[in-house]
């Protein structure tokens, strides 16, 4: 009697999260069937995923290799219009970030705000009206390594847009920024359940992840199938 062949299901990527905060693109790459590990300076007890206390970029010379696909969203308050008008100063971590991703060897994807666009490569943006969310966010990402991403059709505003960390009225768009209210809305609006305020402000949507991990599946299969 002849034995079925076992089925080989292909291994599921394994993605870097770096600067990964409370887990907004970790959870979109996680939801797109990676093996998630998250790397942040500062402890993040909410991070959905198999987190490590540490310095990212570190991280990722010394470890950045034994993963599939790195993604990066170095802090955006260098470059974010809020803390400009604010005077802050903080660092600007994305040159020496795209340094240590292209030593690794490995594709890779960095995200940031519209405020760096002017030093990111070819970014592509995404906006929640892409994925049929309630907000904007425009977000920038870079990627290299040997991955690109395609631009996706950027459908008009054409819901009005609460101020800057508003209450959001009903079918208005929140920005979700700064010491917003409506904690629970934006929960609901990005996808986050397990968020709170800090981590909201600062995340992307885990669906823009999921959009790109499903790419860099793809794509890896590719390269693998032509090898």
């Amino acid at each position: 009697m002849n034995q079925p062949t076992p089925i080989q299901r292909p291994r599921a990527l394994r993605v870097l999260d770096t600067y990964c905060c409370q887990g907004g693109a970790g959870k979109g790459y996680a939801d797109a069937g990676a093996r998630v590990t998250g790397v942040d300076k500062d402890p993040q007890p909410r991070y959905p995923l198999t987190f490590i206390q540490g310095d990212a970029i570190e991280y990722i010379r010394a470890h950045g290799a034994e993963f599939d696909f790195i993604h990066a969203s170095p802090p955006c308050q260098h470059d974010s219009e809020c803390q400009r008008l604010q005077g802050r100063d903080h660092p600007d971590l994305i040159s020496p970030t795209r340094d240590a991703l292209n030593s690794t060897g490995r594709p890779w994807a960095m995200e940031n705000v519209r405020g760096a666009l002017p030093k990111l490569r070819d970014a592509v943006m995404l906006c929640g009206t892409m994925f049929g969310l309630a907000t904007y966010r425009h977000r920038y990402f870079e990627t290299g390594g040997g991955f690109t991403l395609p631009q996706p059709h950027h459908p008009a505003h054409t819901a009005p847009q609460a101020k800057m960390g508003r209450p959001v009225p009903p079918g208005w768009y929140g920005q979700f920024v700064g010491n917003f209210s409506g904690v629970q809305h934006a929960r609901d609006v990005m996808g986050v359940p397990w968020m709170n305020r800090d981590g909201i402000r600062e995340c992307i949507p885990p669906i823009y992840a999921q959009w790109i991990g499903t790419h860099a599946r793809h794509s890896l299969t590719a390269r693998a199938v032509a090898a």
